[in-house]
């Protein structure tokens, strides 16, 4: 594939027959699920409260009875795999873990930080030519979990935490424009002023855009163990003593 090749060209070359497969995004605080068949997201729910991955069960319970009343057969449970929320992600994982022993199908992994940029390169609206995008996953006080990606999602520079400072990513920003997204994007608007710094508002991880990510997958057989497969944490999980306690 050339080096011209922008990301919505790669998802049309996987295959022309594509499977159902049931999307479960629960990296943030807003939990979603969908289903995609055919390449084309059929259905899709979400829950944007305060504690919406509570409600994870409810939303995937609902997304396969949709499949089922339409006899849509599943072929596989994509997750997203963080970094992300701690609670979040053991959420997700294991409820995806359980429709793939319940309905017998394999199981995907999807970054979540490759998902953020999934709904800005499709529509590929505005991108300036050789611009990178830097998606980036809120971890508290200045730091955010963030990678580096081109146009194609190709991975300049693989994912890592870093504290955000006036210098953070001048390397890429001396290079062009630089495309910051995702909730820990807010952090960056406030300490880096480079010319070249583009910011993308309103960016946040969706069941319904890990459809051409999980496909790409599945095309490629690229299953995780339903057994052994973790979350991508990035850090230990450290558990904090409530107030009353201390």
């Amino acid at each position: 594939m050339g080096e011209n090749c922008n990301f919505a060209d790669k998802i049309e070359d996987i295959f022309t027959k594509m499977p159902c497969i049931l999307h479960i995004e629960t990296s943030t605080k807003t939990c979603s699920a969908a289903l995609s068949q055919d390449g084309q997201v059929v259905y899709h729910q979400s829950d944007t409260t305060s504690n919406g991955t509570d409600n994870c069960g409810v939303l995937v319970s609902e997304a396969l009875s949709f499949a089922d009343s339409h006899a849509i057969p599943l072929d596989a449970v994509a997750v997203s795999e963080g970094p992300g929320s701690y609670t979040g992600l053991r959420v997700g994982t294991s409820t995806a873990k359980g429709v793939c022993y319940g309905r017998r199908v394999p199981l995907i992994s999807v970054s979540t930080l490759k998902l953020l940029c999934t709904p800005v390169l499709l529509q590929d609206d505005g991108l300036e030519e050789g611009a990178l995008l830097v998606p980036m996953s809120d971890a508290r006080r200045m730091e955010v979990y963030a990678a580096v990606y081109d146009r194609a999602l190709r991975t300049v520079r693989d994912v890592r935490p870093d504290i955000v400072g006036r210098d953070s990513y001048a390397e890429y920003l001396e290079r062009g424009p630089v495309y910051f997204l995702g909730n820990g994007a807010e952090k960056c608007k406030q300490v880096i002023c480079h010319p070249n710094a583009r910011f993308i508002d309103g960016i946040v991880p969706s069941a319904r855009y890990m459809c051409p990510l999980a496909e790409m997958e599945y095309a490629r057989k690229n299953f995780r163990d339903v057994a052994y497969f973790e979350p991508f944490y990035l850090k230990d999980f450290v558990a904090i003593k409530p107030k009353k306690l201390l």
